[in-house]
C-alpha cells in the first residue's frame, strides 16, 4: 500500500512516500527541507514533488501519516490540516503518531534515550524511552534545566533530537546526531500496524502542549482615561 507521511512539528518540513507491505516499511521517495518560517509554502510542493517521483496520483494513496507533534502551534498545523484535508478529498484513512515517538524509538537501540525538540521559550519538547524504543515519560514541555533531572531519574543515558543539539551542555547526556529531527520511515513504521489492519482513520489531534503566542483578546480594553 502506497501510504504518504507528512511532518511539520519541527523547523524540518517532510513529505514522503513509504509503501507498507506485510514484513516492513520501504520508503519511495523523500523530500526534506529546515526552515522554521516556511512550513506552509515548503509542504504542498513537497507532496506533489514525491507523488511525481514515482509516478503516482493522489488517487493511488491507500493511507496518510502524519505527526502530531508536540510542535509550536503555527508550524505543526500546517502538516495536520495538509493530511486531514487530503484525507478527507481522496477518502483514505488518516493516522496520527507523536512525532518525539519517530525521533526516540529509532535511537533507543539497547538503551534508554531521552528525545528532546526545541519548543522555542528557551523550553524543549521531550520523552524518554526505555531500551525497546517504547515511550516511558512525555511528552511534555519544560525548561532544559528540569528535563535533565527527569531524564537522569528515568535512566536515560543518551538523548537524541535538535533541542538535544541545541541545549547539549544543560541537558548533559552523551549526544547521538541523528535523528534529528521525525523519521518519516519511522512515523510510517509506528502506524503500520494500524494500516495493515485497515483500522479505522482517526481524528489529526495536535500536540500543542501549551497555548498558541497569539490569543484572542477575552475582554475589551478602555480607551479613555
Amino acid at each position: 500500500m502506497l501510504v504518504l507521511v507528512v511532518d511539520s512539528s519541527t523547523p524540518a518540513v517532510t513529505a514522503a512516500l513509504t509503501e507498507i507491505g506485510p514484513d516492513g516499511v520501504t520508503l519511495r521517495a523523500e523530500r526534506h527541507a529546515v526552515d522554521g518560517r516556511a512550513h506552509g509554502e515548503l509542504l504542498a510542493p513537497q507532496v506533489a514533488a514525491v507523488l511525481a517521483e514515482v509516478g503516482a496520483r493522489p488517487v493511488d494513496l491507500g493511507a496518510i501519516v502524519a505527526g502530531l507533534g508536540p510542535g509550536p502551534f503555527t508550524g505543526l498545523r500546517v502538516g495536520l490540516v495538509t493530511a486531514a484535508s487530503m484525507g478527507q478529498a481522496l477518502g483514505v484513512p488518516t493516522y496520527g503518531v507523536c512525532s518525539l515517538d519517530a525521533v526516540g524509538y529509532p535511537a533507543a537501540a539497547g538503551e534508554p534515550v531521552l528525545a528532546a525538540t526545541d519548543a522555542r521559550r528557551r523550553e524543549v519538547y521531550w520523552a524518554v524511552y526505555d531500551s525497546a524504543g517504547e515511550r516511558i515519560a512525555g511528552p511534555d514541555v519544560d525548561v532544559p534545566a528540569v528535563v535533565a533531572e527527569r531524564a537522569r531519574d528515568l535512566g536515560a543515558t543518551a538523548m537524541v533530537g535538535d533541542g538535544a543539539h541545541r541545549y547539549a551542555d544543560v541537558l548533559g547526556l552523551p549526544l547521538r546526531a541523528e535523528p534529528r529531527y521525525p523519521s518519516a520511515v519511522a512515523l510510517a513504521g509506528l502506524a503500520a500496524e494500524r494500516i495493515r489492519a485497515a483500522a479505522p482513520g482517526e481524528r489529526l489531534t495536535p500536540l500543542y502542549l501549551r497555548r498558541p503566542d497569539a490569543v484572542a483578546a477575552t475582554a475589551r480594553k478602555p480607551v479613555l482615561p
